[in-house]
């Protein structure tokens, strides 16, 4: 609905690369919200070392239907749960996360010793311009979600953080269409 009708600048970094100078063969994967699945097929990762965790029904649905029919376990999570995870304690080498919600101790609790946990967030500001345009009153759905408390939630259960960046890209909209199907995709972001 909206190829060529608006331009989304790129983050200064690529998530998917970042995740591949971590992973390896033989590590023990869970990709948290992994969605429809379709960054994570791009790790290339052995099917029998990758779980996924997902809370959109019309994702687990397709999930079943694809990557489980490869050997990648798929937990299917109710719908205001999505940052459980359904693993045994100290089972992971690596906890991928790219925009689910997640509770750092429960990360903390599935990751071995020297495992990671890469994660890419929308956080508080996200559209807050945008949000503020449409809305002058406009308060952030989720105004603690921001890179200095996360850091310092994971810092304060022991992790040491290798990368943290921020970065709001800026996005142009070519037509009032487009503003508006965008928005009602996002009601957190566009009440």
């Amino acid at each position: 609905h909206l190829d060529g009708r608006w331009q989304n600048e790129l983050l200064p970094w690529n998530y998917r690369k970042l995740v591949l100078s971590y992973l390896k063969s033989n590590m023990q994967l869970l990709d948290m919200g992994t969605g429809g699945g379709e960054l994570l097929k791009t790790f290339h990762h052995p099917s029998n070392k990758t779980q996924v965790t997902e809370a959109w029904q019309p994702n687990i649905n397709l999930l079943k239907h694809t990557i489980a029919k490869q050997g990648i376990k798929v937990h299917a999570l109710p719908a205001k749960h999505e940052d459980a995870l359904p693993v045994k304690n100290g089972s992971l080498n690596m906890i991928t996360n790219s925009h689910a919600a997640f509770t750092p101790k429960l990360i903390k609790d599935k990751l071995k010793t020297g495992g990671y946990f890469i994660s890419q967030q929308v956080g508080a500001l996200n559209n807050y311009s945008l949000s503020r345009f449409f809305d002058s009153d406009y308060v952030p759905a989720y105004p603690d979600n921001t890179l200095l408390k996360t850091v310092a939630d994971l810092q304060n259960l022991g992790f040491e953080i290798l990368l943290a960046k921020e970065s709001q890209p800026s996005m142009t909209f070519f037509d009032i269409g487009a503003i508006i199907y965008y928005a009602s995709i996002i009601p957190w972001e566009f009440p």
